[in-house]
This record gives structure tokens, C-alpha cells and sequence, in this order.
């Protein structure tokens, strides 16, 4: 028929149509039987544009892009990097230089990029040379007193000035430094003149290493403001704090003008009572030279004859004024403990040495009284008594009847309590050889 040859379908679909004149067909078949046809020349439509532009690529070049030479025509090489999808121009992808393996074109140079701190996988430690340092928190004002005050303590019993400075490098104060000079100066003022000797000392070696004269004057400036809460646990504080400020002042801690400064300035009663006794020390004659001695030199520190003079003047003082507390305070505040049997011994050649009875009685009261007290012991006793007994034949010299005053004097002092029963037995005693009348001829009788 001249209607079917002139539809361009396959033998198949030919007989598909027969089947649909024919009626076999109901109406959804026949509808979906026309959608599979349209979809199928669409296909159909597609594949032939692109043999088509295939085909002119092919003859501009005269040759199969990317195809072996010695392969058959229009064979395309599969390890070729050319497009094989039959569009686009028809160069290699990524210029050449992608694929596995490869880092980009050959000849190309790479030139060394900054690190951009805004990459995600950007690491600050891998940049160059890194260098460590331990940071130290700033010590928070707080914890400064905890922290300090068993520095200054074990200080007080070394005395070791640049163990203090080592630690307190490794201490990060802060703006908060100063307040160390002024917990110092405190802590001292509740303990021995050692105390207060050591901590002068302290200023004067960390002064201009770790403190600055500013620092120091701030320090003591904050002190006289804190008297009146100091002198409820040390009543001479404000005396103490003014030995203190010219003490510094003549150790070059402070400077010269500190105290001209407070002039007409300050309504405190306490503070202006150091700073009087701050401005009296340092206007007396040649008393810049003596502050250095302000505190007394404390304890073993002390030379030997320097405490034995001590001694010998705290006695002479108490013979004339009989202040046995006094003569307590001050042997007390030499803090030498174990040089005590000095005074024991001092105060019995002082016995031989006088002459009457009023000397004895009151070396006796005076030692019955350190007894008690327990500021001379058992020991400390026992040995002043025993170098007097080994250096009696000496004193004999200068005084002959030391034997017979020793014994009285022992006797009243184990009488009193002072000296124990073998230490009176102890006593030396001189033998007596009499002489027979003259009529036997001063023969010596055994």
C-alpha cells in the first residue's frame, strides 16, 4: 500500500500497526504504544547529530584525534587524556597537567606561597622555628600574701638573700611587687631584731635588682597608712617603722627626699611618730654610720667579744639600778641562748671583783630570777660556774681571797636553789698550811 511504504518504521512495528488496524488493541495500549514511538525517534534523532559532528572534526584534521597510527581507523586510543565525548574542542583536560600521580604540567615551577593563617588546616608550631617558653600566670593580689609568707619565714631562718631573689624571679608579681617589701617589713615587726636586721638587709640586696626605689617608697608608703591596724598586735610599730625608713634611706633603698615629701601632709598621729623617729636618727651626729647597727646584730652573727661586752655592760647597768626585768629584756634581745653561760660567768668574776656583800646578794637574786624564768639552763649554769672553778688560780692572782669568796658565794647560791649539790661539791678549795711556834724551827706540820 502507498500509505504504509511511505512510514519510515521497522518490519516490526509494521506489524504492531497490523495488530492495531486489526483491533486487538484497547485505547491505554494504543496510547502508550504512540509514547514508546515518539521516544524512540527522539533517540533515534539524537544519535545521528552526533555521528554528524563527529564526522566534520574528523575531516578539519584528517586523522582520529588521539587514535594509534598503526591501529584501524577511528579506533580511539583509551589512555588518551583527549575528550572522547565528542564535544568541546577537542584539547587535553586540565591543559595536560591533571591525572593520577601528577602534580601539574611538565616544566612547571612552583614558587614558595605564604601560609595563609585562614586555612582550616593551617598549624602555627610547623611555620618556621618555634620557640617554647613557659608562661607564668600573674600572681593575683589574693594569693600574694599566701604565697610570700613562707618565703620571708624560711628566710628568717637562713638568711640566704639570693634564695629570696631566685624565688621570687620565678614569681610573676606583677604590678603587685611592691606589696612583698611591705609583708616583709610586717612579719619582721612581729618578730625577733634579727628579724627586723635580716629583712633591712633583704631590702638593701633586692633594691635595684628587682625593686626600683619607687617600688620600695611605695611600699613603705602603704605601712604608714597601715599603722593603726599594726599597732593593735605591735605597739611599737610606729617607732620600729622609723628605725626602718632611715635605716633604708642610709642603705640607699629609699631616696634621700622621702621624708620631705611627708612634710605638712600627714594627719595620722602614728605615722607622723616613724617619721619623726625616721628624721631624728638620720640629723644625729654621725648617725648615718651607726644605723647600720640599728637593729643589733643578731644572734651567732654577732662576734664573740662584741656579746661578751654586751654582757659585761647589761651587769654593770643592773648593779646600778637593780631592774631585774630590764636585765631580762636585754639579754633576751642579744637571742643567744647558748652563749648564756657568758653572763653566768661574767656575773660570779664580778663577785670575786667587788668588794662587800651587796654584789653577791644581788647576782644571786639576779640568777635566782633567770633560774626560774628558765632563760638560763641547767647546762648553761653548770658551765659558767665550771670555767670559774678552772680559772680560779688565775684570778687568785689579781685577787687573793678568791677562793674563800668563792666558796661563800656557792654556798648562798646552792642555799637560793641556783646550783645543784655537785656543782657546790665541785668547788675548788685552796688547802691551809699551818705553821707551827716559831720554837720548831718553822717546820711545816703534815
Amino acid at each position: 500500500m502507498p500509505h504504509e511504504a511511505s512510514r519510515p518504521y521497522s518490519d516490526d512495528e509494521d506489524a504492531l500497526n497490523e495488530v492495531e488496524v486489526n483491533g486487538n488493541w484497547t485505547p491505554q495500549e494504543k496510547a502508550l504504544h504512540e509514547a514508546r514511538l515518539k521516544a524512540k525517534a527522539k533517540r533515534r534523532l539524537r544519535k545521528s547529530s552526533s555521528r554528524n559532528s563527529t564526522s566534520e572534526s574528523f575531516s578539519e584534521s584528517g586523522d582520529v584525534p588521539g587514535g594509534d597510527p598503526h591501529s584501524p581507523k577511528g579506533k580511539v586510543n583509551t589512555n588518551d587524556r583527549k575528550s572522547r565525548a565528542g564535544k568541546g574542542r577537542g584539547l587535553p583536560k586540565k591543559g595536560g597537567a591533571g591525572g593520577k600521580g601528577v602534580w601539574g604540567a611538565a616544566g612547571m615551577v612552583y614558587e614558595d606561597e605564604e601560609p595563609d593563617a585562614r586555612d582550616p588546616n593551617y598549624d602555627e608550631s610547623s611555620q618556621g622555628d618555634t620557640v617554647y617558653a613557659t608562661v607564668v600566670p600573674e600572681v593575683d593580689e589574693k594569693e600574694l600574701e599566701k604565697m610570700v609568707n613562707p618565703i620571708v619565714q624560711e628566710y628568717f631562718e637562713h638568711g640566704d638573700t639570693k634564695e629570696v631573689e631566685m624565688l621570687l624571679k620565678e614569681l610573676n608579681l606583677g604590678p603587685h611587687k611592691y606589696e612583698f617589701s611591705s609583708l616583709a617589713v610586717s612579719l619582721s615587726l612581729e618578730g625577733k631584731a634579727s628579724h627586723r636586721e635580716l629583712t633591712s638587709r633583704l631590702l638593701s640586696d633586692l633594691s635595684g635588682k628587682l625593686m626600683s626605689q619607687s617600688d620600695m617608697a611605695r611600699a613603705f608608703d602603704k605601712m604608714l597608712k597601715e599603722l593603726p591596724d599594726l599597732i593593735l598586735d605591735t605597739p611599737e610599730a610606729p617607732q620600729m617603722l622609723g628605725q626602718f625608713i632611715a635605716r633604708a634611706i642610709a642603705d640607699h633603698v629609699l631616696p634621700m627626699s622621702f621624708l620631705d615629701c611627708y612634710k605638712g601632709k600627714v594627719d595620722c598621729e602614728y605615722a607622723r611618730v616613724a617619721l619623726d623617729r625616721a628624721a631624728v636618727l638620720l640629723t644625729m651626729k654621725r648617725e648615718m654610720v651607726r644605723l647600720d647597727n640599728v637593729w643589733g646584730v643578731g644572734g651567732g652573727l654577732r662576734p664573740v667579744k662584741h656579746l661578751v661586752k654586751e654582757m659585761n655592760l647589761l651587769l654593770k647597768e643592773y648593779l646600778v639600778s637593780g631592774d631585774v626585768s630590764e636585765a631580762e629584756r636585754c639579754l633576751r634581745d642579744l637571742e643567744v641562748p647558748h652563749f648564756h653561760h657568758e653572763l653566768v660567768y661574767e656575773a660570779v668574776v664580778m663577785v670575786l671583783e667587788s668588794k662587800g656583800d651587796t654584789a653577791s646578794h644581788m647576782m644571786i637574786k639576779l640568777l635566782q630570777s633567770f633560774w626560774k624564768t628558765g632563760l638560763i639552763t641547767v647546762d648553761q649554769m653548770n658551765r659558767g660556774f665550771q670555767r670559774v672553778y678552772d680559772e680560779l688560780p688565775e684570778i687568785s692572782l689579781d685577787v687573793p681571797h678568791a677562793h674563800s669568796i668563792m666558796e661563800t658565794f656557792v654556798d648562798l647560791c646552792y642555799q637560793e636553789s641556783v646550783i645543784t649539790k655537785q656543782l657546790r661539791d665541785a668547788c675548788p678549795s685552796r688547802g691551809r698550811k699551818r705553821f707551827v711556834s716559831e720554837g720548831d724551827g718553822g717546820m711545816i706540820k703534815n
